[in-house]
């Protein structure tokens, strides 16, 4: 019997098996680490043991005597910890940062939104604010457009992006799906895959969420730049709409934010599912800071000009600076830029 062949098969079978005991001992460890109650030494204890067993079910991968035992050993508390974790719930009843602590909600009548509790915060910092918000009503047969917001701050490959929808009369609506974070707590990209933080969608003034970003956020500073989307306004209306029933959903059925499935940019790109010709996934999706390129090849911004005299035109620092707190600061920061004043960003 030649028994080169069932070796072989023997030393990859367990090496797939070690590999799988290190890709879910890993996601273990930080899911213990990460989603358990802060200031709670239990879970701290908890990852130890986890980390202890997963050692052990390695090693004992090398001895056929104890190999079937340990593994088994390993998969069951491994499925606890699952289950543990599955059972995390979100809540909208936390001791809540001021910026994120007021949710926004809509009432529908016919073709007019109400939206209550958009925010207008007056700011004089980052950090440094005085709370307001406003309600007002939207109808959705002055909707004119929307336009797609991206935020860098990181080089190219990394921004945030939210959507702002423009009606008759100037006036804008701007929401930005972010992270619900509680006082003292800081955002972590790692943190965010293991239900650490609840789902918000910033409900604001164009003056508020823009203008902190251009104005205020200087650490690191933000460049932001504004591009008007192309399509039929019954695309836009259902969009609109499929927000506004996802924040007024979150009031009662709060949800995680997840870095990598539920962000800023998924999250937009799940809204757009509504519309037959809604673009398809895409990695620059996940790349977030490729979704206005990836926009412009699917002809979804202005192909009248090549792609990189679009963003210079649509970069807005310059002149929200200048508009500040101006009650036209939507319709100042989207005049068309003075070559020699703004230069090339």
């Amino acid at each position: 019997m030649d028994i080169m062949p069932t070796r072989i098969c023997t030393v990859a079978g367990l090496t797939m098996l070690s590999l799988l005991v290190v890709a879910t001992s890993a996601w273990g460890i930080l899911a213990l680490t990460f989603s358990a109650p802060r200031r709670d030494t239990v879970h701290l204890a908890a990852a130890a043991i986890f980390v202890a067993v997963s050692v052990v079910a390695l090693i004992a991968l090398g001895f056929h005597r104890w190999r079937w035992h340990a593994i088994a050993i390993y998969f069951a508390l491994f499925a606890l910890v699952v289950v543990w974790w599955r059972n995390i719930e979100p809540s909208n009843d936390r001791d809540w940062q001021t910026d994120v602590a007021v949710l926004p909600y809509a009432t529908i009548e016919g073709d007019v939104v109400t939206v209550h509790n958009i925010r207008n915060f007056d700011y004089r910092s980052e950090t440094d604010y005085t709370p307001a918000y406003y309600d007002k009503r939207f109808d959705l047969r002055q909707l004119e457009g929307a336009d797609l917001v991206a935020v860098y701050w990181m080089g190219p490959a990394i921004a945030h992006i939210f959507v702002s929808f423009a009606f008759a009369g100037g006036d804008h609506l701007a929401i930005s799906i972010e992270t619900r974070k509680e006082k003292g707590e800081g955002y972590s990209t790692l943190k965010g895959f293991f239900r650490q933080y609840e789902l918000y969608y910033v409900v604001a003034d164009e003056r508020d969420v823009i203008r902190l970003r251009t104005n205020y956020r200087n650490d690191p500073p933000e460049d932001v730049y504004v591009y008007r989307l192309q399509g039929p306004l019954e695309n836009v209306r259902r969009v609109f709409l499929q927000y506004i029933n996802k924040i007024n959903d979150l009031q009662s059925h709060p949800e995680f934010y997840n870095t990598l499935t539920t962000n800023c940019t998924t999250g937009i790109w799940l809204h757009t599912l509504v519309n037959p010709e809604h673009l398809p996934f895409s990695w620059k999706v996940l790349a977030s800071g490729y979704v206005p390129e990836y926009a412009y090849e699917a002809g979804r911004l202005d192909r009248g000009l090549p792609f990189s005299e679009l963003k210079r035109r649509a970069h807005v620092n310059v002149r929200a600076k200048a508009a500040n707190g101006a009650t036209d600061f939507s319709h100042l920061i989207r005049e068309p830029p003075e070559i020699a004043a703004e230069g090339s960003p």
